[in-house]
């Protein structure tokens, strides 16, 4: 019998639909926050993000599901023993994120994050030109679920939008260019909004460097929802002080979270929110994480690993495709 741990906050219905799934398992339900050693140590099969300092000791563990599309804490040596597949929730937060992606792109460019501010001085003014969607450009670098969204999203507006991805495959619809990783220095200059949303790996670490971000067209809008990371925060602070970019809108930073007396907070055409972007305030979001563990246990349990799906290469934290 396997004993499944299920530490995502699942209500009465989402029960039912696992436990009907897995007739013949042990089902035990905890918040994160409560989780214990022991129970993590018994478990076979775990759903939901525990923590990484836990899982040195699941001696039976088998398959982690993660409720993140973000796996690479769990990728790293020694943090899973050999032979544990690894799972992530893509596919869970690209109509979440896309959505707020979309927003941020509305709130910089129409300078709405300014006249906020301005309603809370009690100032009526007038902020100047605007530009918009229709007929700019749009680069999205990562392509997985959330990118995809984002760059259908802003097509559908009128942007012109073009991809950049780690490896190459055929061009989806949503896209007008694709194009890897090694052509990202020619196309940024072209970009009236670039996207990030890419997880933690030794190639993305300041991806965005100070080189970088002077290659973006001026006045261009840069947006940040993977990880922190991706974005050198001191040559971010050093460019849009100097007026370089029109905005940069973020749900992620580097340090995370960002300390009170952080430069970044002040920085001209700086708009931040604290990681909230994907998490479970959409509702939907956490719907389509747990039918994914759904799907994803009806396969295990039939004996086809090998056509679960988010299945995560420990080598690069990316979904194998």
């Amino acid at each position: 019998m396997n004993r499944i741990l299920v530490v995502i906050p699942v209500e009465e219905k989402h029960k039912r639909y696992l436990e009907d799934l897995g007739k013949s398992c042990q089902f035990e339900y905890a918040r994160v926050k409560n989780v214990t050693e022991e129970q993590v140590r018994r478990a076979d099969i775990i759903i939901g993000n525990v923590s990484t300092a836990m899982l040195k000791e699941a001696e039976c563990l088998q398959w982690i599901q993660l409720n993140s599309a973000g796996a690479d804490a769990y990728c790293k040596p020694g943090i899973l023993k050999d032979g544990v597949i690894l799972t992530n929730a893509t596919g869970a937060y690209g109509l979440a994120i896309s959505e707020y992606m979309v927003g941020m792109s509305f709130m910089l460019q129409n300078k709405l994050y300014q006249y906020y501010r301005n309603q809370m001085g009690h100032e009526w003014k007038d902020m100047g030109k605007v530009t918009s969607v229709y007929g700019s450009t749009t680069l999205v670098i990562g392509l997985g679920d959330i990118g995809g969204e984002y760059a259908a999203r802003m097509k559908a507006l009128g942007s012109y939008t073009i991809g950049v991805k780690r490896t190459p495959g055929e061009k989806p619809e949503y896209l007008d260019e694709l194009y890897t990783t090694e052509r990202l220095d020619e196309l940024l200059p072209r970009a009236d909004f670039v996207s990030l949303s890419l997880p933690n790996t030794p190639n993305t670490i300041h991806l965005m460097d100070e080189r970088r971000l002077r290659l973006m067209k001026p006045g261009a809008f840069l947006l940040n929802v993977g990880r922190g990371s991706a974005i050198d925060t001191d040559a971010l602070c050093k460019v849009l002080e100097e007026g370089h970019l029109g905005g940069c809108g973020v749900d992620v930073t580097d340090p995370e979270p960002l300390p009170a007396d952080h430069p970044l907070w002040d920085a001209p055409g700086m708009v931040i929110t604290p990681h909230i972007s994907g998490n479970y305030h959409l509702q939907e979001t956490f719907e389509r994480i747990v039918r994914i563990a759904g799907r994803n246990l009806e396969k295990f349990l039939a004996g086809q690993k090998a056509e679960m799906e988010n299945q995560v290469d420990f080598q690069t934290g990316y979904r194998r495709k």
